[in-house]
């Protein structure tokens, strides 16, 4: 299965972009620190999002549209006092076709996995408003989880095909990890 192949074979990009978020919420002692960080991820996931968007319909993924998106950051950064607008220029993989667009929205959907987490981390910092980002689906977040995981198995059937879907879901990770 191809999303089991994308797992191992970007546990190190996902373990250094893990631990340089990981870091950064640590770091956060205010409103406006974790208003900052949640630019980082505005800028990144909306550059994505139009990049894949061209790729991905029902056919390819049936609940696209209801997926968490940028939309949600930028709700989150308003709510804090922040400007939502995303930076210009962010650099993101080539994206060709659906099996790219999938590759790169696995690590955009993984994000949610370890939502959770970041939500206990901030209150613990004190920070509890614009957090709707990092509360993922709630209690659909396994199933979703799982939804998308099928759809990503579909796109790719040959081993040409996983490798491509290896280095798009890489470069993803790697670029997310610049914006930070």
């Amino acid at each position: 299965m191809i999303s089991s192949i994308i797992k191992d074979a970007t546990m190190p990009a996902h373990k250094k972009l893990e631990k340089q978020v990981i870091l950064k919420l640590k770091a956060i002692r205010s409103n406006e620190d974790y208003s900052a960080l949640l630019k980082n991820f505005n800028d990144y996931f909306d550059a994505v999002e139009k990049a894949i968007a061209p790729y991905i319909n029902p056919e390819v993924l049936a609940d696209y549209g209801q997926r968490r998106n940028s939309a949600y950051i930028k709700r989150d950064i308003t709510e804090l006092g922040g400007d939502p607008i995303p930076a210009a220029s962010v650099e993101v993989p080539e994206i060709q076709n659906s099996l790219d667009a999938m590759a790169a929205l696995y690590v955009m959907e993984g994000s949610i996995m370890g939502g959770k987490i970041i939500v206990q981390m901030l209150a613990k910092a004190g920070i509890t408003k614009g957090v709707s980002f990092f509360s993922g689906y709630g209690e659909d977040t396994g199933r979703l989880w799982g939804t998308f995981i099928k759809a990503l198995d579909r796109t790719g059937t040959n081993e040409e095909d996983e490798k491509r879907a290896v280095k798009i879901a890489n470069d993803t990770f790697n670029c997310f990890a610049k914006v930070f």
